[in-house]
């Protein structure tokens, strides 16, 4: 799972684009509990989302004619301008190149070989994600993509990434973990056959961040109350825990789950 020390590969940072930072509050805040931190003129209106005085997820305005509502991914890089070039030589492209967020950091949003978009983010005095692995905060990330082999090699090549099969009733799952790292305890992330989620195929390749929660059943009930939909009905995953998927009131798709108990030592 997912480790505060936020290593070099590992997901450091999520963030929302939507069309209307009012109207996604109301949802996420009733959802989780997250209350918005607006962003000032120097940082063009991007804002954060809190839980319990703790950075859970950043936040902006995405018109509707510049991009579809989405949840994004970011991963931690000690140089996001190297890691640019990598992507490049490896068969991706940059949506935007590297840039300077005032001292707070460096960034860089990029398309794999399959085209599904990421980030990266160099730390400065941002650091990442002020919570993690707790209720309302984001403990795991998928990858959706038509070719599990090629998109384990391409991010093998930007981050060194580490794979793991897991099998289960009707498939193969494919769990990532940071380079140097050992076992399934260190994985942070998976990799799935796009077409083997309907729902989440019809979007093309893309991340999708999970946020923890205490009950997937009565998150489900509250996000449709709140105006979203599920797109994946809830199942129990053997000593993985309940997962299920939903899109908020704009169309931004994300995961819950519950976890199962950590087995005794």
């Amino acid at each position: 799972m997912l480790d505060p020390s936020f290593v070099t590969g590992a997901p450091n940072w999520t963030d929302l684009g939507t069309p209307d930072i009012e109207a996604a509050t109301a949802f996420y805040q009733g959802l989780f509990g997250w209350e918005l931190v607006p962003g000032g003129p120097e940082t063009g209106g991007y804002g954060t989302y809190q839980l319990r005085g703790k950075t859970v997820a950043g936040v902006m305005t995405v018109p509707e004619d510049q991009g579809k509502p989405s949840w994004s991914v970011y991963f931690q890089t000690s140089d996001a301008d190297a890691t640019a070039r990598t992507v490049e030589k490896a068969g991706g492209s940059a949506a935007f190149p590297p840039m300077d967020v005032l001292d707070y950091g460096r960034m860089g949003g990029f398309k794999d070989n399959a085209d599904a978009y990421f980030g990266v983010w160099q730390p400065g005095t941002n650091t990442g994600l002020g919570m993690i692995m707790e209720p309302g905060s984001l403990i795991w990330s998928e990858l959706y993509t038509p070719d599990v082999p090629a998109a384990a090699a391409f991010f093998r090549t930007v981050f060194g990434w580490e794979t793991e099969s897991m099998t289960y009733p009707g498939g193969t799952y494919t769990m990532v973990r940071p380079a140097g790292s050992a076992g399934a305890d260190s994985s942070f992330g998976g990799l799935v056959q796009m077409d083997e989620v309907p729902s989440e195929a019809a979007a093309g390749p893309h991340w999708l961040p999970y946020f923890a929660v205490e009950d997937v059943d009565a998150t489900l009930a509250d996000a449709k109350r709140l105006g979203g939909r599920v797109t994946l009905a809830p199942m129990d995953v053997e000593n993985v825990g309940r997962i299920a998927n939903v899109a908020d009131p704009a169309g931004a798709a994300f995961a819950v789950i519950k976890p199962a108990p950590m087995p005794p030592n």
